[in-house]
């Protein structure tokens, strides 16, 4: 060590065990230009500390100086932005330093607070993956490798995951701590060997569990070994994000350390108390050379023992307790230590004034020089002489908060517990259990026994069984606790309620307003007296900012939250959210910590960078192409592409020296005089099985299903809660308890998500059950007047006649290339048609049948353009295209296909006023007299004689085109539209402008071909 240094350095070998440093590979990295030492295993911020740097960037909001205050995840001052070592990389902002590993070349620099996007992007790779489990194990220090261990012996397959990057957690801090009478950390070493020799069990290191959901389905982002701004090695990823589904799942996540809150708490050189030992111990990183320790309870006495044994004076432990413990009372004895009990620090002295741009460097400027102390009353209030002792560092302890963020995340209610002074699990939640300091386990004898017996229970639950071990070590009965929420500066006015917080207004009172003078004459609710006194040091909140929000009427601990953003930032309030609470409960009368409550944790637990969660998706696989199996086919005779959905399908198939209406119109006229064939896979296929199912379609289609007979299908309707037409599409009955719902090509996605959301919101009791199975099927439909001798060639075993095979029926069967098949009559054209369902493996052979077959009528492939324009002709909707979301089955004139005898999703909408009002959109045809216009899609229509001019404006609409085409049937083009009043305005002559001309145009019947069906039979 360097006797003349006044802050950190790195501690001799024979001096700390450095459990997670390499001293033989001793590697450099650059903060902010400076070049500093470091060992593989370091930190940046544990390299900073043993180079003496503890200063990091300045406060957000006030640019005060702020040092590295923790060790992990919680730390919310010390934020760096890392720069791209090589091309392709990103340079990440908002990285707390405390959770960077030191990678030799890496060069960082700090923020204030706040950073950006790197704007060259992430050319990086990124994965995701999904398993499955018996025992999913969060956290591998004590606790939970001892959940692991029991859990995997049993042969329960059981994954393990970690934050961090060795095993251990909170044994990595340790320094004499044994379990089974081995060194506690080559315990954790050596019981992750034996169970990774085990074939069903899974360590992932540098994994953190952000999110956890129904039915034990946790999210998890593993970082790899080089995610420091670098790419990753060809084929393996920077980051991948985990889906993890487990049957039974254990929580050993751990405790956060909390600050104190006093004057000037903020200052460079004051540290949580756990994490100087964590610098100490696992990184041989001495935090200063004379560190005062400030507590609340036990934790700080074994810190005390490690500096003693590492040659680092401690001139004075100031406990909150008015009497020490027996831990306390032993530590101090054998270290020869002061300790001062029932007394509080009060304030620090500093050596020097940092302006914004000094971010700490080396000199530390705002650095703690001195700290003061003094001895407190019963409520909590300084009372007596204030002594102050140099000190480079101060280590605090104001008590532990269990992380029970994906507990909360799963709806887990917490209690506070006073004797532990935290937030601890009331009951675990259904399939999980939550173990070790995260359950308020203090001593690791009892956090070895609550892991043990959870693993072991969570294997039995799966079925597994084993012999129960529990691992020893020291469970000694932990002392009392005695938190303080706000500690006053000296002579600074205090109020009645709470340990030292002011009395909070009134709310008729202004946070402002001089209240009852304080012996000294100043205002007790002042706010300017707990300025200095900062809650969220990440958010630069103060006492003051949560007097203010108290002040204005604030009570509800998420409405305070709000007002003041304390708990907002990326730390999520680790460090900030219960001595927020306990504040909030100083400050209110008659409250505590208990009644004021907790806040809401939401995913993720930790920040992820959004090229991780995208994964692979991203540029070309962001929305990959979806494509049928017929697709060579189409290629190879030049078919055109469309996007409909995520899927490329045909629009148009053009010969030579045709563009698409010349190639339409040929496509068209195939059909209508013999025969033509599409792709039409793409369609969503929906199976629904179960009991209940013929009941849960009557709920949700507009038409009656309950009845329908086995073998035959049914053309439905679906609405939303708001009685407007959601989706449609043929529902076949397969089975009794078995239908496949056709939808629309680009609704199948959502049409599946609605039937969920009512299944399991509103209907859950049903037994229904719902799989797509769109890419198990191609279909082709064949249409025309020649379909059904292409039909009769290609499945003879089925008698294709009207009489033997009705319209809207189905038949099983063998395709004479001895593909099995089922054949629909179905048609989308007003044509006789049939549709050919295979399996999806002799998609491309069934196809090529029906195109050998079909030869010697001509047959001809057609596209969606084509399909668009048939079904036009014959007055069909398209959901989404001639609906706009404000579209009822009447209003498209489709009421035959709303049951009146029974309930459906929607119904009750039916009988609200407006959507009976005679002025509703009515979806109608539209000519164009000339009889050569062709309108645009999308087009607004206006009443003959409407003036067109700025001083008659606005132009009063009665509606807009939806569909527009040329008819080779027809010999013109045509349109549907959507009209005000329509079905009663037949014959009449509006306008509508075309290219910058006002034409005119004939309401009709949106029927223009074969309005009787006589086609539909042949």
């Amino acid at each position: 060590m360097t006797a003349h240094r006044l802050t950190g350095y790195r501690v001799d070998p024979d001096l700390s065990p450095g459990h997670g440093i390499d001293r033989d590979a001793g590697i450099t990295v650059t903060v902010d230009g400076a070049s500093v030492p470091a060992f593989t295993g370091d930190s940046i911020a544990s390299a900073l500390i043993a180079s003496g740097r503890l200063g990091c960037g300045p406060s957000i909001h006030m640019s005060r100086p702020r040092g590295i205050l923790a060790a992990g995840v919680e730390e919310p001052n010390a934020l760096l932005r890392i720069e791209a070592r090589t091309p392709g990389a990103p340079s990440e902002s908002m990285l707390p330093a405390t959770t960077v590993d030191a990678v030799d070349g890496l060069s960082a620099h700090w923020l204030q607070g706040m950073g950006v996007l790197d704007p060259a992007g992430d050319d990086a790779y990124y994965d995701r993956k999904y398993v499955h489990t018996d025992v999913l194990v969060v956290g591998a220090g004590p606790a939970g490798i001892a959940a692991a261990r029991e859990a995997s012996k049993t042969g329960a397959r059981t994954v393990l995951l970690d934050e961090q990057s060795a095993p251990g957690g909170s044994l990595l801090s340790g320094r004499d701590e044994t379990i089974d009478d081995t060194e506690a950390v080559a315990w954790a070493c050596a019981a992750l060997d034996r169970l990774t020799a085990q074939p069903d069990f899974t360590y992932m290191r540098r994994t953190t569990a952000i999110g956890s959901y129904d039915a034990n389905y946790v999210v998890a982002v593993e970082r790899s070994a080089a995610d420091v701004a670098a790419p990753a090695s060809a084929g393996v990823a920077r980051a991948r994000i985990w889906h993890i589904r487990a049957k039974r799942v254990v929580l050993a996540t751990g405790a956060h350390e909390r600050p104190l809150v006093f004057a000037d708490n903020d200052r460079p050189g004051i540290m949580l108390a756990g994490a100087v030992r964590t610098y100490l111990n696992r990184y041989a990183a001495a935090a200063g050379q004379r560190i005062v320790l400030a507590t609340t309870n036990d934790s700080v006495y074994a810190l005390l023992e490690d500096l003693h044994t590492a040659g680092i004076a401690v001139p004075v432990v100031v406990d909150s307790r008015p009497e020490p413990s027996d831990r306390a009372r032993a530590a101090l004895e054998a270290t020869g230590a002061r300790g001062v009990f029932g007394a509080a620090v009060v304030g620090t002295s500093a050596n020097g004034q940092a302006d914004a741009s000094d971010t700490g460097g080396t000199a530390d400027r705002g650095r703690v020089t001195a700290v003061s102390f003094a001895s407190v009353d019963g409520s909590g209030r300084p009372a007596g002489a204030v002594e102050t002792v140099p000190a480079d560092t101060l280590a605090v302890s104001g008590g532990h908060s269990p992380v029970l963020h994906l507990h909360t995340q799963r709806q887990g209610r917490t209690r506070w517990d006073e004797a532990f002074a935290g937030f601890v699990p009331e009951a675990p939640v259904s399939g999980q259990s939550v173990v070790g300091s995260a359950n308020g386990a203090v001593s690791l004898g009892t956090a070895l026994e609550q892991g043990a017996h959870a693993g072991h229970a969570a294997a039995a639950e799966t079925g597994a069984r084993g012999p129960l071990v529990v691992p020893t070590a020291s469970a000694s009965a932990p002392g009392p606790v005695h938190p303080l929420w706000l500690i006053a500066s000296p002579g600074a006015p205090a109020g009645p309620h709470g340990p030292t917080a002011p009395r909070a207004p009134a709310d008729s009172e202004a946070p402002t307003t001089a209240q009852p003078l304080a012996g000294n004459g100043t205002p007790a609710l002042a706010p300017e007296h707990w300025a200095s006194h900062f809650v969220d040091l990440q958010r630069d909140q103060t006492v003051a900012d949560v007097l203010r929000a108290v002040g204005a009427g604030m009570r509800s601990v998420e409405h305070i939250k709000r007002y003041t953003s304390i708990s907002t930032a990326n730390d999520q309030g680790k460090t900030s959210s219960v001595n927020a609470m306990g504040v909030i409960a100083s400050l209110l009368e008659d409250a505590d910590p208990a009644s004021v409550g907790t806040s809401t944790n939401r995913p993720p637990y930790t920040p992820v960078a959004f090229a991780a969660l995208a994964g692979r998706r991203r540029g070309d696989l962001y929305e990959p192409a979806r494509v049928t199996n017929i697709q060579p086919w189409h290629v190879a005779h030049g078919a055109e592409f469309e996007d409909v959905g995520q899927w490329k399908r045909p629009r148009y198939f053009p010969r030579a020296g045709e563009d698409m209406d010349a190639a339409v119109l040929r496509e068209c006229a195939a059909v209508r005089t013999s025969v033509g064939f599409q792709d039409a896979s793409t369609l969503g296929k929906i199976e629904i099985r179960g009991a209940d199912a013929p009941e849960f379609l009557n709920r949700i289609y507009t038409n009656g299903f309950k009845k329908l007979a086995v073998g035959k299908g049914r053309y439905g309707l679906m609405c939303g809660a708001d009685g407007m037409l959601f989706d449609d599409g043929v529902t076949m009955r397969l089975a009794e308890d078995r239908f496949l719902m056709t939808t629309t090509t680009g609704g199948a996605a959502g049409v599946l998500d609605w039937l969920e959301e009512w299944h399991q919101t509103e209907w859950p009791d049903m037994d229904v059950l719902f799989t797509s199975v769109t890419e198990q099927w191609n279909t082709i439909a064949v249409a025309g007047p020649r379909s059904r001798d292409v039909i009769a060639t290609i499945a003879p075993d089925i008698d294709v006649a009207n009489e033997s095979f009705g319209f809207m029926e189905f038949r099983e069967t063998q395709l004479s290339n001895g593909i099995p098949a089922r054949i629909c009559r179905i048609s989308f054209s007003g044509e006789l048609a049939f549709e050919v369902n295979v399996p999806t493996f002799y998609g491309l052979a069934a196809w090529e049948l029906v195109d050998d077959t079909g030869q010697e009528f001509g047959i001809t492939p057609y596209g969606t353009e084509t399909m668009h324009v048939l079904r036009a002709e014959k007055g069909l909707v398209i959901i989404g295209q001639d609906t706009d979301g404000t579209v009822t089955p009447q209003d498209a004139g489709m009421g035959w296909a709303v049951s009146k005898l029974k309930d459906f999703v929607g119904k009750r909408s039916f009988q609200r006023t407006d959507t009976a009002r005679p002025d509703r959109k009515h979806f109608v045809g539209v000519l164009p007299v000339d009889g050569v216009t062709r309108l645009d899609e999308g087009a607004q229509l206006i009443a003959a004689g409407t003036p067109v001019t700025p001083e008659a404006g606005p132009v009063p609409m009665i509606g807009h085109v939806t569909s527009s085409y040329l008819s080779a049937e027809l010999g013109r083009p045509f349109g549907l539209a959507l009209v005000e009043n329509g079905f009663n305005r037949m014959g009449e002559i509006v306008r509508s402008p075309v290219g910058g001309t006002l034409v005119d145009v004939e309401i009709t019947s949106s029927v223009f071909i074969d309005p009787e069906g006589k086609r539909r039979d042949g």
